[in-house]
């Protein structure tokens, strides 16, 4: 081989040691990048984070948002492995306490906490004379129960993709676009009225780039380099938004509609609650120009969801 091409695949081993190097896999917990670190907050959960605060915090139970997509993971996949996540009940119970609006309560694992429960006052007998009881509260009742589930995941919603080459040097690129989404709805547990219904959608993007290279080096020699790259948007995150978002929704709506108040009714005007307020009214009203939306009519009683 001659001298020159010997230079080039060098040259070309060398850049793929960097960028094996620029992308490490996983290392020993002292090294960078592989500690565990809290999940990435997503925009709908920081404008939960920001929302105002409540007249007063609603008792809320959560039995379980399902999965109803009934979609897998394509092959080479598991035909056993779904689509989306499993946990969204979690998702939704973390979502409710960071809005700061809610005081969830235990019904997912119910039987779990009265087992508990009932080991405590087992405990209770025998005990000294002198011993004093342990106190057992009451559990906590809720007031409004949150339902919904995961309702659609469709793949391949778009598609495309891109590509170039010039004297053996070329780019192409495809992209691939996803789609989940989440309904929930709020119910009344005295009389089983549902008061809010929201459905919200969330894109799920996925992208690869691949590079390439293809040339004579000499009369002889070929030279042939191939590079790729994937990104894939991380589903699980996809869903949090979504459910974040939704409750969002389910808040403002609520707000709206005096089932619950702000502790400030000037606070009607506040960034996020106008945001949301104003992407319902585009969905449910006519085109028309944009204006804030307007303030909910003064509640004269107390708040109807108090715990």
């Amino acid at each position: 081989m001659k001298p020159r091409a010997i230079i080039v695949l060098l040259a070309v081993a060398l850049a793929g040691a960097g960028c094996a190097i620029s992308h490490p896999p996983s290392t020993p917990r002292d090294e960078a990048g592989s500690v565990a670190q809290l999940a990435t907050l997503t925009a709908a959960s920081r404008d939960l984070l920001q929302l105002p605060l409540p007249k007063g915090k609603i008792a809320v139970a959560v039995y379980g948002i399902r999965d109803q997509t009934g979609q897998y993971k394509p092959s080479p996949d598991s035909s056993f492995s779904t689509a989306v996540t499993q946990g969204a009940s979690s998702l939704l119970v973390k979502a409710l306490k960071d809005s700061g609006w809610f005081v969830p309560v235990e019904r997912e694992n119910l039987q779990n906490l009265l087992t508990e429960r009932k080991i405590v006052r087992a405990l209770e007998m025998p005990q000294p004379a002198d011993t004093p009881p342990v106190q057992m509260p009451p559990l906590l009742a809720a007031s409004v129960l949150i339902e919904g589930g995961i309702v659609a995941y469709e793949s391949n919603v778009r598609t495309g993709g891109a590509g170039a080459r010039f004297l053996g040097i070329g780019m192409s690129s495809q992209y691939r676009v996803d789609q989940v989404t989440v309904n929930l709805r709020t119910v009344d547990i005295r009389g089983g009225q549902i008061l809010q219904s929201v459905s919200t959608t969330k894109t799920i993007y996925s992208y690869e780039l691949h590079p390439s290279l293809f040339k004579f080096v000499s009369v002889k020699d070929l030279v042939e380099v191939e590079a790729g790259m994937t990104r894939n948007e991380p589903a699980q995150l996809c869903v949090s938004e979504a459910i974040a978002a939704a409750l969002g929704h389910l808040i403002v709506q609520g707000v709206r509609e005096q089932h619950w108040a702000l502790a400030d009714p000037a606070q009607w005007s506040n960034p996020v609650v106008q945001r949301y307020a104003g992407e319902h009214l585009a969905a449910h009203a006519p085109p028309a120009a944009t204006a804030p939306a307007p303030a909910p009519a003064p509640i004269t009683e107390p708040q109807r969801f108090t715990p």
